[in-house]
C-alpha cells in the first residue's frame, strides 16, 4: 500500500472534521444547543443499527450504515438546508453534487467514487437500502424534537406539517411503528407504539446525551472541544476509510458496530483522558454499571447483542476489537498534530509516554499507519529523523 495512497486518505478524513462545525436546524434533544451534522451522522447510523429489525427483506444495513455516515458530508461546502424554508431545491442538489465531487475527490480515485456513488444512491433514494435510509433520516429529527419536553412551538409545528403533507408523510405505511409512536406522541391517537420499538426509540434517545460529553481533545480546527458523539461518527469514518490498512482480516461491518456503540458508556462515566491518571478498577466498575443501564434499555436479545459486542470491543483481544481500538486511538493523535499539540501539552506528554499509551496500541492493529504519523509525531517532539 503506497504512502500517498494513506497521505490522501488522511488529508480526506481531516477535512471531513469541519462537518463537526456544521449545526442543523433541529436541536439535541435536551434542547440546549442546535445539533451539529457529525453527531447527527454518528445517531442516524446508530439509528440503522438499533432498528435493523423494522428493515425491508434483503436491505443490507452494513450499507445503510455507510450511507448515514457520509449523507451530509457536503454540507462541509453547503451547509444544512431546513426542510420547512424555501429553497430552490435544483440549485441546491447542483451545488451537494459538486461538494461531493471536491470531498470525495481528496480520497484515492477507486475509493472516492465508491463513496461518491453511495452518497449519489442515498440521494437518489431508489434503491432499499437507500430507502431505508431516508426513512431513518426523516426518523431522527422528529423524535429529537417530540422527545425534547421543551420543544419550540415552531419545530413542533414542523414535525405536524411534515408528518402530515412532507417528506415524512409515507411513515404511516411505509414505517407504521415510527409514525404509531410519532402519533401518540403529539395526541393524535392513544394506542400506543409497540412496545419493542418504543424501547429502541427510548434508547436511542437516552444515547443523544453522548452529544453533551466533552473530551480532553479539541477539533482539528482547534476550536473547542470535541463530544463523543462527533468523535464516534469521525472514528467510523477513519476505520471504514482505513479499513485496508488492518494488520489482520476484519469484519468491516462488526468493526463499525463496535465503533457506534462504544463511548456509550461515557453518558454515565464521563471521558477518561488516556493521558489521565486514573483509578483503572473504579473506571471499569463504573463503565460496566454504565453499561447494565443503556443497554437494558433495549429488548433483552438486542441488549445481549450489543452488550456482548461492547465488551468484545473493551477486551480488544479479536482482530475486530484489535483494529478498532487502533483507530480509536490514532485519531487523537492527528487531533494533536493539527492544534499544535493540544493534549499532549496540557498533560505534559513524553515521547515515551505516548508510545507506552497510544503509540503500541495503534502499531498493533495498523502498523503502516504509525508508521505514516512517525515523521510528524518526531517533528513535534523535535527529534532526529
Amino acid at each position: 500500500m503506497s504512502e500517498s495512497r494513506l497521505a490522501q486518505q488522511i488529508d480526506f478524513l481531516i477535512e471531513i472534521d469541519r462537518l463537526k462545525s456544521v449545526d442543523r436546524a433541529n436541536q439535541i434533544v435536551d434542547g440546549t444547543r442546535p445539533e451539529n451534522s457529525a453527531e447527527h451522522s454518528w445517531h442516524l447510523a446508530l439509528y440503522a443499527l438499533v432498528l435493523a429489525p423494522y428493515a425491508a427483506e434483503g436491505v443490507d444495513i452494513y450499507r445503510v450504515i455507510q450511507m448515514l455516515l457520509l449523507h451530509d458530508i457536503v454540507e462541509i461546502d453547503v451547509g444544512d438546508h431546513p426542510i420547512d424554508q424555501d429553497f430552490d431545491w435544483d440549485a441546491v442538489a447542483k451545488l451537494e453534487s459538486a461538494a461531493a465531487k471536491r470531498i470525495f475527490g481528496l480520497l484515492p480515485s477507486d475509493m472516492g467514487d465508491a463513496l461518491c456513488a453511495l452518497w449519489h444512491e442515498f440521494e437518489d433514494g431508489q434503491t432499499p437500502d437507500a430507502q431505508f435510509a431516508k426513512q431513518l433520516d426523516r426518523c431522527q429529527p422528529i423524535f429529537q424534537t417530540l422527545f425534547n419536553e421543551e420543544a419550540p412551538a415552531d419545530h413542533v409545528a414542523v414535525v405536524r406539517e411534515n408528518l402530515t403533507t412532507g417528506r415524512a408523510r409515507n411513515l404511516r405505511e411505509a414505517f407504521p411503528e415510527a409514525y404509531a409512536l410519532a402519533a401518540h406522541k403529539l395526541g393524535w391517537q392513544d394506542e400506543p407504539a409497540p412496545r419493542a420499538f418504543a424501547q429502541r426509540i427510548t434508547f436511542l434517545v437516552e444515547v443523544d446525551k453522548l452529544k453533551t460529553v466533552l473530551r480532553a481533545t479539541s477539533n482539528f480546527d482547534g476550536k473547542r472541544r470535541e463530544n463523543s458523539g462527533e468523535h464516534s461518527w469521525h472514528i467510523s469514518m477513519f476505520a471504514l476509510v482505513l479499513a485496508e490498512h488492518s494488520s489482520r482480516k476484519i469484519d468491516i461491518g462488526k468493526v463499525l458496530k463496535m465503533i457506534l456503540i462504544h463511548d456509550l458508556v461515557e453518558i454515565d462515566a464521563g471521558d477518561t483522558p488516556i493521558h489521565g491518571n486514573h483509578d483503572i478498577a473504579e473506571m471499569e466498575a463504573i463503565e460496566q454499571a454504565a453499561a447494565d443501564r443503556i443497554f437494558g434499555l433495549l429488548p433483552d436479545a438486542q441488549a445481549q447483542e450489543l452488550r456482548a459486542i461492547w465488551e468484545e470491543f473493551e477486551a480488544a483481544e479479536s482482530d475486530d476489537a484489535i483494529f478498532g481500538k487502533s483507530i480509536d486511538r490514532v485519531q487523537p493523535v492527528i487531533a494533536n498534530l493539527e492544534t499544535g499539540g493540544g493534549t499532549w501539552i496540557s498533560y505534559n506528554v513524553s515521547r515515551k509516554q505516548l508510545e507506552d499509551r497510544v503509540g503500541w496500541k495503534v502499531a498493533k492493529g495498523a502498523p503502516a499507519l504509525w508508521d505514516f504519523l512517525q515523521a510528524r509525531i518526531r517533528a513535534w517532539f523535535a527529534e532526529p529523523a
